[in-house]
């Protein structure tokens, strides 16, 4: 079977916002941002403060740079993030003894603690997007492969 080209937007059809894709992944995000607003306030964290955490209960005890590449994060985003962490008792951060270069950011009892309330954050989101945990799957891995052909191009 012929692969056909992907229709052509004439001119004045290409600048209108709802054909941006950039615009639809930019809204969507902002309405995300409000649902982890809500569902995050009782565990008094930032949304970018729950992705370091999330991170971390995944695999405690990493370098600043470890978890800024598994967010996609430079350490001068980072490091303000972690310093409220550790100020709000979630996690502590030690220089490394091989390296002193190095920074390792480990969780507290309170950062292990905090896992078990946040359980219901993922089951809240998806109950706010309406969609089947297949349904969100698949656009995880749709926005996954697009996330890696922005990075590679």
């Amino acid at each position: 079977m012929a692969h056909s080209s992907p229709p052509k937007l004439d001119d004045a059809a290409a600048l209108l916002l709802d054909n941006q894709l950039c615009f639809s992944l930019y809204s969507t995000q902002l309405a995300m941002s409000k649902v982890y607003r809500r569902l995050l306030a009782g565990l008094g964290l930032t949304y970018p403060q729950y992705l370091v955490m999330l991170v971390l209960w995944e695999q405690d005890g990493l370098t600043v740079s470890a978890i800024g590449e598994r967010l996609f994060l430079d350490s001068a985003t980072l490091t303000p993030l972690l310093k409220r962490l550790e100020a709000a008792g979630l996690i502590a951060r030690v220089r490394a003894a091989a390296d002193e270069r190095q920074v390792i950011v480990s969780l507290t009892e309170g950062g292990r603690a905090l896992k078990q309330k946040a359980g219901s954050v993922p089951a809240g989101v998806g109950q706010a997007a309406q969609c089947s945990l297949e349904e969100a799957g698949e656009m995880i891995k749709t926005l996954n492969d697009l996330r890696r052909r922005l990075l590679a191009s």
